[in-house]
């Protein structure tokens, strides 16, 4: 006996005999299912009721199933729809999927292969909906992430931001590590058509290229079967953070997916919709990339319809001072500490500092120093438990950082700031580097020599 099922199916079926057979295969499965044989009844009552999937056949009397799939997804991008074809008719089929159709069956098909197309269709339906909740609760954990910068790169970053949201093209995001990249495309995709959709990330330099490919496009067969992220990201945004890192081979796949918005599964290359905005991102110079023939360059026009750039924080100004009062509340907050704000020994650090991680390491430098506070102000002292912790200042020596600019000011700022509060080796440490090597640049840029400090 089969289990009662609360999903609801119409189907639009113009053959008696063929439509008999489907909705008894579907109510043995459980399903409610209503049905009817023409265009013109199929679209009125699937508007007055309520249904979880359509199932339409191609060729109907009154027009076709092609018609059926764009017009209710005019009205409704979120109620998935599967059409039923002949061989002869499979461009038919592609075309449908173009227009909205989740996925398409051939007939006569195989009554396993046309339930687990059924199936699929309605656990992602469901999915959507349980997820409802759950991308809310993600939207507004960015919403306390926001993008705070009144520098006029910022700002001029985030007015296109605005405006590209309100269209449906493909984004390509450059920025340096840390800059904020996802946290861009997130509100690009928070703040356009497709917010109630999901938000799919992916880190396509994180997995082996083959993996990858699966990850991507899902796998329709063997044990590792999987739908994919491009069905998972449907009606809603893929962020493809790092795109540079992909392989010419899977730089073709996505290119034709862009192009045609139909994937297609490894293995078996079964077509499916891919109802989906690409959001891409990098920290290389791509038009370098298609230069030197790494990087396709039509998949680059593809993605680079709209493009944004992120300043680095280095030449953001103010907005240093401005998300590190904003870290300091949050994770003040956070763990239960009171602190208030910065003296000007840890202000002055926080202004010259070159922060080659941008932005997430200027927010984990103040989660550090929040930590280790014991004032409800965070002061020099705070420096020298904080700032020798940096990975950056020691993986990263003051000589070789860049512009030379910025360092010798950093430098000048430091030594006159600490001069009497820090021993050499402390100051040395918070610089990173050693303190023979923070003599030669005193002498070098005449830099008044500190003076002895008793322990």
């Amino acid at each position: 006996m089969a289990v009662a099922r609360t999903e609801r199916i119409f189907l639009i079926e113009d053959d008696p005999g063929v439509s008999e057979v489907v909705q008894l295969l579907l109510a043995r499965e459980g399903y409610r299912v209503e049905a009817a044989g023409t265009v013109k009844d199929g679209l009125r009552r699937i508007a007055a009721g309520e249904y979880d999937l359509v199932v339409t056949d191609l060729k109907l009397p009154d027009g076709t199933g092609l018609d059926v799939v764009r017009l209710i997804h005019e009205r409704d991008r979120t109620l998935p729809m599967i059409l039923m074809t002949s061989y002869s008719s499979l461009e038919s089929a592609i075309a449908a999927l173009r227009a909205g159709a989740i996925d398409y069956i051939i007939k006569p098909f195989d009554n396993l292969e046309f339930l687990h197309a059924v199936g699929r269709a309605l656990n992602e339906r469901r999915m959507s909906r349980e997820n409802a909740a759950l991308r809310r609760t993600i939207a507004s954990a960015y919403a306390q992430r926001p993008i705070l910068g009144d520098s006029p790169g910022m700002q001029k970053t985030l007015e296109r931001m605005r405006k590209a949201a309100q269209s449906d093209s493909n984004v390509l995001v450059w920025g340096e590590y840390g800059t904020g990249k996802e946290l861009l495309a997130h509100a690009l995709h928070a703040g356009g058509a497709r917010a109630s959709g999901p938000f799919v990330p992916v880190k396509c330099g994180a997995l082996p290229p083959p993996v990858l490919e699966a990850e991507l496009f899902g796998r329709a067969s063997g044990p590792e079967r999987s739908d994919g992220l491009l069905r998972e990201a449907h009606g809603g945004t893929l962020y493809l953070a790092e795109i540079s890192e992909l392989t010419p081979a899977l730089q073709v796949k996505l290119l034709r997916v862009l192009q045609d918005k139909v994937a297609r599964s490894v293995g078996t290359g079964q077509a499916y919709a891919a109802d989906v905005r690409f959001v891409a991102a990098t920290h290389r110079d791509l038009e370098q990339a298609v230069a030197q023939g790494t990087f396709r360059q039509d998949l680059y026009y593809s993605l680079n319809v709209i493009s944004l750039t992120l300043p680095p924080l280095r030449e953001r100004g103010s907005d240093v001072l401005l998300l590190a009062r904003h870290f300091a509340q949050r994770y003040s907050r956070k763990l239960g500490k009171g602190v208030r704000g910065f003296d000007p020994e840890f202000t002055a650090f926080l202004q010259h500092h070159p922060w080659p991680g941008n932005v997430r390491e200027l927010e984990h430098f103040i989660e550090r120093a929040v930590i280790f506070s014991e004032a409800g102000v965070l002061t020099g002292r705070d420096l020298a438990e904080v700032a020798p912790a940096l990975p950056m200042v020691r993986a990263a020596p003051v000589h070789a950082l860049n512009p030379p600019l910025a360092i010798e000011e950093y430098i000048r700022a430091v030594v006159e700031r600490f001069q009497d509060t820090r021993s050499e080796t402390e100051l040395a440490q918070m610089l990173g580097i050693g303190r023979k090597a923070l003599w030669a640049r005193r002498r070098q840029w005449g830099l008044k020599r500190m003076r002895h400090r008793s322990s």
